[in-house]
């Protein structure tokens, strides 16, 4: 699960052509601290993590690779 976590992040957030310092802010948190959930020397706690999905407007699930689906059918 972590490397997929990692992997998915990085990807989300050139998707979105965001800089890691832009997610942190929204998050709010350091860059470092952004910087290691997509090197996965930490992982991010819940509510980051819903941060984190709600500005790549991805689920959790897929972040975590529960799913392969960016998207819950709403």
């Amino acid at each position: 699960m972590r490397d997929i976590l990692a992997k998915r992040l990085k990807q989300c957030r050139k998707e979105k052509r965001l800089t890691q310092n832009e997610v942190a802010i929204y998050c709010d948190i350091t860059e470092k601290a952004y910087q290691n959930y997509e090197l996965m020397t930490r992982e991010p706690k819940l509510e980051i993590l819903r941060k984190i999905a709600d500005i790549f407007d991805v689920s959790i699930d897929y972040l975590v690779g529960r799913t392969d689906k960016k998207q819950v059918n709403k």
